[in-house]
């Protein structure tokens, strides 16, 4: 394992941090919500990741394969998706825009991230549902997610930490618990 990435001592930690001074208090009320729930969870801290590229270590270290999320709006941005999918497929606009009946799918800009995630480019996760108290943003998860990801790899609302958590705790327990539904596409 390549231990450039990560801060000394690569560990799995069960749950939240002990120590909370350096974390950001939108981190800590992910933590309070996924805790409040009763969903367990494994944590890795790291360095910032940026792209799912930067993830193939933490994916070695939890054992699984970090999801790719990416924030989506239509052409009049007046529509926003956040898309779960494995972090090893290749993302066609076409194939989802047709799914979904949503024409010229692009990335949303930083400002509706922030403004309906509460997050910043590099920490795009389903867990930053859990701010979009209005419903602007719709989930879309690919298949392959639900049908062969036992657990599934995301991150606290910020870049610098990752966690590993049941599929169906985030779709039975969480969403529920934020107000969101999702739609299922298959992406080829």
């Amino acid at each position: 394992m390549n231990t450039d990435n990560f801060y000394i001592d690569p560990i799995l930690y069960q749950g939240r941090p002990e120590n909370t001074a350096n974390r950001l208090s939108k981190e800590l009320r992910t933590y309070d919500l996924l805790d409040s729930l009763g969903i367990s969870y494994l944590r890795a801290d790291h360095f910032p990741t940026a792209t799912i590229q930067d993830c193939h270590d933490i994916d070695k270290l939890l054992k699984i394969d970090i999801c790719k999320n990416l924030f989506l709006c239509n052409a009049q941005k007046t529509k926003f998706y956040l898309l779960m999918m494995p972090g090893t497929k290749k993302f066609k606009t076409a194939v989802l825009s047709r799914q979904i009946g949503s024409a010229r799918l692009s990335f949303a800009p930083e400002e509706f991230m922030e403004q309906y995630l509460d997050i910043t480019p590099g920490s795009v996760s389903i867990l930053g549902l859990m701010n979009d108290h209005k419903n602007q943003v719709q989930l879309l998860i690919d298949q392959a997610v639900i049908d062969h990801h036992e657990y599934v790899g995301c991150h606290p609302c910020i870049n610098t930490s990752s966690l590993k958590i049941r599929t169906h705790d985030l779709l039975d327990i969480f969403l529920p618990a934020v107000n969101h539904a999702y739609i299922l596409v298959n992406l080829p």
